[in-house]
């Protein structure tokens, strides 16, 4: 929209080129292949409207004289199409577009001083019942009609899709590696990009900024750049978007405007604070990580590139909480066994350390059987763990209820480490880690580094490491996500 203004502001005074930008404006056509009850695109079509009112102003002004108000109204609501996955929403949309056409038709009596309706309906716009990744974009509208593709596609997480939607996402990924670990949004990333090739049709898109940080950039980007030639015209990057659902549920977003071909015009919307407005940053390319930077990746690796300890997931109880206990839940333990303090570690979470706490959690491995056996409430807590574990759905945690006395995924290293929360406030300059001996028992909410030296942790407490995790970590929210 803001380029439709900028061209009407320059030719606004001249009457032979208005009709010309009025007749332009009526061929656009726009699709939200994830329109909901139509919001994009109610909003899209009311901007439009109000556009076209101030070059309807704008003639009047150059002396082009009005006779009849349905004379000069080019615009109408089957300029709009969308897809929409649920039926009764899609039904909302037909008529939330009528409703909006006909504020905009009484906006433009009260200006000229006629009564202007359009009855009998005869136009509609395009809202199809389907599930859009199923759908050929092409028998909505024909991409040689089409000009905008926009939305809000839906914010489905990879780990919480069904296995049908990660079936569709693999399949428009063309099977393509680590196209499994993407979130559901890319799909229409994917789609649109291969919708407009060969053609100047520009799309932008809301999603989550998950699509833009991590794992998932290289994967998603790595196509949309190499295979389909998309580039990027214009993006904000991470903003809180709040809406009117109950609860107040509110988004970590980014938009990004992209199309089948280069700009000299680019622009980065950078939001200092992600509640409040962005400034505009002029950029020569924006590359898959929304900084004005060349198209590069970081791909997924295991190990590392030098002689360096390589990072590892701490331990993961998979117990119930069996194995874990308080401060004051420990001191009550022993006082009734006392025989069970020697079986007592410390265990060393991601909320635990970010907060000075202390947790405990009962870490049996080598423990001798007979001592177990002497240890009654021991033994009622790994029985617990046991039939937990045994009654669970997944197989995997069923093999694991024939070692009940040991976590779920034993990582432990054998020697002192470094400690890093995989979770942390973005509000901390530095991402806190802290060194600990072998007997600390670190928790699946953290990562370690086992033999790290004050070299290698001087190295991750530094500005320039903190440059690279908040350009290519992943964020839960707007927090790190290490």
């Amino acid at each position: 929209m803001d380029d439709l203004w900028k061209e009407f502001e320059s030719i606004k005074d001249n009457k032979n080129k208005l009709p010309e930008f009025h007749k332009k404006l009526s061929t656009l056509k726009f699709l939200d292949p994830a329109c909901g009850c139509g919001n994009f695109l109610v909003i899209t079509y009311r901007e439009l409207r109000l556009l076209e009112l101030e070059i309807l102003r704008a003639s009047n002004k150059t002396g082009q004289r009005v006779f009849d108000v349905r004379e000069i109204i080019h615009l109408d609501v089957d300029m709009m199409c969308g897809i929409e996955y649920e039926e009764f929403p899609a039904r909302i949309a037909e008529v939330a577009m009528w409703l909006i056409d006909h504020q905009m038709n009484m906006q433009i009596s009260n200006e000229f001083g006629q009564y202007f309706v359009r009855l009998p309906l005869k136009k509609s716009a395009k809202i199809i019942h389907a599930d859009a990744l199923e759908t050929d974009w092409e028998n909505v509208v024909s991409k040689n009609e089409l000009s905008f593709i926009i939305g809000n596609p839906p914010f489905i997480g990879s780990k919480i899709m069904k296995q049908s939607q990660r079936d569709q996402i693999v399949k428009e990924f063309d099977n393509a590696d680590g196209s499994g670990v993407l979130d559901y949004v890319t799909g229409w990333y994917i789609k649109a990009a291969k919708y407009i090739q060969n053609i100047k049709i520009k799309v932008a898109f809301v999603s989550t900024n998950s699509i833009v940080q991590g794992e998932q950039t290289s994967i998603l980007w790595g196509q949309m750049l190499n295979k389909y030639k998309i580039k990027i015209h214009f993006a904000h990057r991470t903003f809180k978007w709040s809406n009117e659902a109950k609860g107040n549920a509110a988004v970590y977003c980014v938009i990004v405007g992209f199309a089948n071909y280069d700009t000299n015009s680019k622009s980065i919307f950078e939001y200092e604070d992600i509640r409040g407005e962005a400034h505009e940053i002029k950029a020569k390319n924006i590359n898959p990580y929304l900084v004005d930077a060349k198209d590069i990746f970081v791909g997924k690796r295991r190990k590392p590139i030098c002689n360096i300890p390589e990072i590892s997931f701490g331990s993961m109880p998979n117990d119930g909480g069996n194995f874990l206990f308080t401060d004051e839940e420990k001191n009550a333990f022993i006082e009734q066994e006392p025989k069970a303090e020697k079986f007592f570690s410390p265990l060393i979470s991601a909320h635990e350390f970010l907060n000075g706490h202390k947790r405990w959690c009962l870490w049996l491995k080598n423990a001798n059987p007979t001592d177990l056996k002497e240890t009654k409430l021991v033994t009622e807590r790994v029985e617990n763990v046991r039939k937990l574990r045994a009654e669970s759905n997944r197989q995997a945690t069923q093999k694991l209820a024939s070692f009940p006395t040991l976590f779920g995924e034993d990582r432990q290293p054998d020697s002192d480490y470094v400690l890093i929360p995989l979770h942390s406030s973005e509000n901390r300059k530095y991402i806190p880690m802290g060194f600990f001996n072998k007997n600390s028992i670190a928790n699946n909410s953290c990562s370690f580094i086992p033999n790290a030296k004050l070299y290698h942790f001087g190295i991750l407490m530094s500005a320039i490491h903190m440059a690279w995790v908040k350009n290519m970590c992943g964020r839960i929210k707007s927090d790190y996500r290490y």
